[in-house]
């Protein structure tokens, strides 16, 4: 089941969300619900909740805001570096310089010149 990219994308930002959150969560229960006798938060929990969790949200905030600020800069490096191992690439897989073929009668630091014979034609063939 091959799903388009933008639904992949909206899933993977989906599950990404929900992992915070979970973890957000997860923090601020540990930190602040000491009591499990009672089904309702005590006034001291609710008010530690709300501020771990406001904690949380903001701090989340300012990494995403300090994540997008060096995106750019982020995505320009990997094309730099992509670009670099592809030219690298290139040049490696590029063929050597295949040796001129040597004859009899010419010298290996030469290029060997070819006779060409005369082509027979009417008036020279007899």
């Amino acid at each position: 089941m091959d799903l388009p990219a933008e639904q992949q994308q909206q899933l993977r930002s989906l599950r990404d969300f929900l992992l915070v959150y979970n973890r957000m969560t997860e923090l601020c229960f540990l930190r602040c619900v000491s009591n499990l006798n009672y089904r309702a938060l005590t006034r001291e929990e609710e008010s530690c909740l709300d501020s771990c969790a406001g904690k949380l949200v903001h701090s989340n905030h300012r990494l995403m805001r300090a994540y997008m600020q060096l995106m750019p800069s982020l995505v320009q490096r990997r094309i730099s570096d992509y670009e670099a191992t592809a030219a690298r690439t290139a040049l490696s897989a590029a063929p050597a310089a295949l040796p001129v073929p040597v004859g009899p009668g010419t010298h290996p630091g030469r290029q060997a010149s070819r006779a060409v014979a005369p082509e027979s034609t009417p008036e020279t063939a007899g």
